[in-house]
């Protein structure tokens, strides 16, 4: 009687106790998630933009009526502006209403302008003097004053809080004398803050 056959039993028994040759898979570390980054606010001022203002005016009429006068003035805006890089140049549009009791003048119920700006850029604020035409509207009052061309000039800034959005404030004088009551004349200064949108 032979033994070889029973001493190869344990070699071949050996892998069944071993366990499996397979690899047990590594589970990969949870990655944090990466907070997205806010694009920096560009400050490239050339393109159309529309906006909306809210403030105070002041008016001094000459003539007939001299009893200075003030309230709210309100109001939209359009311009379009182009960037040259250290400087801007812009022309639009805009149009207040206004709630100033003007005495024997009646009341000044808004005011429409036309005109240019000229700015310094100083990256997402830039700061600009502006002026030209503007028309003033009245109603009631004993004078019958009717309206009246003139003109404008002002300063101000405005500067960008987002991508398409900004903040502005100016200052600007109004000046009229082409009312159907010759004698009449008013100068008014108006002061608003606007937001606008560009696009």
């Amino acid at each position: 009687m032979t033994f070889k056959p029973l001493i190869l039993v344990p070699f071949l028994a050996t892998p069944a106790f071993a366990g499996s040759l397979d690899q047990t898979p590594v589970e990969p570390a949870p990655v944090a998630p990466v907070a997205p980054v806010a694009s920096p606010v560009t400050g490239d001022w050339t393109g159309p933009s529309v906006g909306v203002q809210l403030g105070y005016g002041y008016a001094d009429p000459d003539g007939p009526e001299d009893e200075t006068s003030d309230g709210a003035v309100y109001g939209l805006n359009a311009y379009y502006d182009h960037d040259f890089g250290n400087w801007i140049a812009g022309a639009g549009v805009e149009y207040e209403g206004a709630d100033i009791d003007l005495g024997e003048a009646g009341d000044l119920e808004s005011m429409a302008r036309v005109g240019g700006r000229v700015g310094y850029d100083l990256g997402t604020t830039m700061v600009y003097g502006q002026g030209g035409y503007a028309r003033a509207m009245t109603d009631g009052g004993s004078l019958d004053a009717g309206d009246s061309n003139g003109y404008y000039v002002g300063v101000g800034a405005e500067t960008y809080v987002a991508d398409n959005v900004t903040l502005s404030g100016d200052v600007k004088y109004n000046e009229f004398s082409d009312f159907d009551d010759d004698d009449l004349e008013i100068g008014a200064t108006t002061a608003t803050v606007g937001l606008n949108y560009r696009f």
